[in-house]
């Protein structure tokens, strides 16, 4: 069991980070082999758009959204999606894939000429728009996972965001995430 112990969080040999509420999503599979993680991906979410703390992205990434609950969801319903951590508006850490198996965040995406960035990377979803800020708490939780994260993929040498690697697609996770507050935190520096 790898730790960081400024944070108190370690992840088990099953994938799975002992502080983070686990929620498992069965859209996932197996990474090609010989792959190696080397990307972190950072999205944000919010189900219905622009609304927090409701139970959207859950069944959504769990597929049991019901269309009928929002009218936005009628047009969501169907998509097979996750993301291995979600990171709530308080600080909460959830997870919904181990980080061994390949979630299903990025879609059709490319980083410095790789396809199909599901492959190498690790997905964390903010829960957020792109129209406000994160809060302090979901920045202690991101900074201490993705040290943790680092410490156990040590070829994980680059952080981007889904607007970076899928760039016109998405513009996620938008204009208020703090990128120099994450590299800070995670780097040091």
């Amino acid at each position: 069991m790898t730790q960081d112990r400024a944070a108190g969080l370690s992840l088990g040999p099953d994938g799975w980070v002992d502080a983070a509420r686990r929620v498992a999503s069965p859209n996932c599979n197996s990474r090609p082999d010989g792959v190696e993680i080397g990307l972190l991906v950072i999205h944000n979410i919010s189900l219905p758009p622009n609304e927090y703390g409701g139970p959207g992205v859950e069944a959504l990434f769990t597929n049991t959204l019901d269309p009928d609950a929002h009218p936005y969801y009628a047009g969501i319903a169907h998509l097979r999606v996750s993301a291995h951590f979600f990171i709530r508006r308080d600080g909460e850490l959830v997870q919904f894939v181990p980080v061994a198996r390949r979630a299903w965040h990025a879609g059709v995406s490319s980083w410095k000429g790789r396809e199909g960035c599901n492959d190498f990377s690790l997905g964390i979803e903010m829960e957020g728009s792109d129209f406000e800020a994160f809060t302090d708490a979901q920045y202690e939780t991101l900074i201490a996972l993705a040290r943790l994260l680092r410490q156990c993929f040590p070829n994980m040498a680059d952080i981007a965001g889904h607007e970076d690697i899928a760039p016109g697609r998405k513009t996620d996770p938008g204009p208020y995430f703090d990128w120099a507050r994450l590299r800070r935190g995670v780097e040091g520096a």
